[in-house]
């Protein structure tokens, strides 16, 4: 069973950072592009940065210069960093993942979310 597990939310003050991490598991092949995503109140859920299995980076405009995505491609993991939060950035994050399973079939996996909460 693939399955993506976030960690990492929680509550801040407007200008501190979060550190959130996604970790994949099950019979994994490969995954290809691994992102996170939010959803905030009364929001649709968007992109907030993806990465490729090479290291090509993709941000939205709200959070270029402040957000950093980066993968662990040996333990599946990809994490955000999150600098000077603004309480805009307040959110559900989910983090994404294009996966190629063992047995041959691709699946794109969404995690649970976890919640970031940026208090000003």
């Amino acid at each position: 069973q693939l399955q993506l597990v976030e960690s990492g939310g929680g509550l801040v003050q407007a200008g501190g950072s979060l550190r959130l991490s996604c970790a994949a598991s099950g019979s994994i092949s490969s995954i290809t592009t691994m992102g996170w995503y939010r959803q905030g109140p009364g929001k649709q859920r968007e992109l907030v940065a993806s990465i490729t299995s090479g290291g090509s980076t993709n941000y939205a405009d709200s959070v270029k210069g402040r957000f950093t995505i980066s993968r662990d491609n040996a333990k599946n993991t990809v994490y955000l960093q999150m600098n000077s939060l603004k309480p805009e950035d307040t959110a559900v994050y989910y983090c994404n993942a294009d996966v190629l399973a063992r047995a041959g079939f691709r699946m794109n996996c969404w995690g649970k979310g976890t919640l970031v909460t940026v208090s000003s």
